[in-house]
């Protein structure tokens, strides 16, 4: 099943998944974690049956695109045989590494972005691409820290991957937000570097402000309803890439469903605001 570009979706959750099954509410679309479908379990066979009603996007977390180890055959051969079954309409993981001889860490972290790094990144993009049959987007992640000899800006780094291995871009405007304040960017120029045509899905979160020492630093713990500086910023990324399949996602302190239907309508105001406003073509 195909989806719209001007479509909204939501994560689907557990806490959620049996209300979505009994009531099927008015959503564009549903993303699953490919981690938590690579097993049969009754929860795999009831988005099995959703598929139905919704296109899905297939969201990874555990590929571990920047790791120099390479990607896991095991875990690679999971992820496929999900996305077989599923059929969704968008595949795709981060711009990070979580794998280093054989051992994995639980988290999402950060890469240089240098060269060599770049090599890795596009082999193990282009490994994933050609297992899968199908192109896939890598997301921009949430930066605290910057590495003092990266000879790429992020936005730069993106564009090379794109243009070397043909993948897509998951433009997180939460993730642009936060990591434009924490390394005191300006967020509308860190826009004005990726190739537009490449943008294939947009996210969207709230984050959590912590005291770092009497100066605020921006987490990303999609913990709460989308900020209006990341809805700003989506507003303005629709203006300059177009309307794209776009995401809320909540994954901490997970509220009632009603709650994520209203910011997924949120988004959808905008996506419809910059509809309006697109050049005829």
């Amino acid at each position: 099943m195909k989806s719209d570009r001007s479509t909204t979706g939501i994560g689907l959750r557990a806490p959620h998944l049996a209300e979505i099954a009994r009531d099927l509410p008015a959503i564009g679309f549903l993303e699953i974690h490919a981690e938590n479908y690579l097993a049969p379990t009754p929860a795999l066979r009831t988005v099995e049956k959703l598929r139905r009603d919704y296109p899905l996007s297939v969201h990874a977390v555990g590929l571990s695109l920047g790791s120099v180890d390479g990607i896991d055959d095991a875990h690679l051969d999971r992820v496929a045989a999900l996305v077989e079954r599923v059929e969704p309409m968008l595949v795709s993981d981060h711009l990070a590494w979580s794998r280093l001889d054989g051992r994995y860490y639980n988290d999402l972290l950060p890469l240089p972005y240098t060269e060599e790094a770049l090599a890795v990144v596009v082999r193990n993009v282009q490994r994933l691409q050609e297992r899968l049959g199908r192109q896939i987007s890598i997301e921009n992640p949430s930066c605290y820290l910057a590495f003092r000899h990266s000879t790429l800006s992020e936005p730069e780094f993106l564009a090379e991957v794109v243009r070397r291995s043909g993948c897509g871009i998951l433009l997180d405007a939460n993730n642009v937000v936060v990591t434009a304040h924490n390394l005191r960017l300006d967020p509308a120029r860190w826009l004005e570097e990726l190739p537009a045509d490449a943008v294939t899905q947009y996210h969207l979160a709230g984050h959590a402000v912590n005291d770092a020492d009497g100066e605020p630093v921006l987490i990303d713990d999609h913990g709460s309803r989308i900020g209006e500086a990341v809805l700003e910023l989506f507003g303005a990324m629709v203006d300059r890439y177009g309307c794209r399949p776009t995401l809320v996602e909540w994954d901490t302190d997970i509220p009632a469903l009603d709650v994520l239907l209203y910011e997924a309508r949120r988004a959808a105001a905008v996506l419809e605001k910059g509809r309006q406003h697109a050049p005829a073509r």
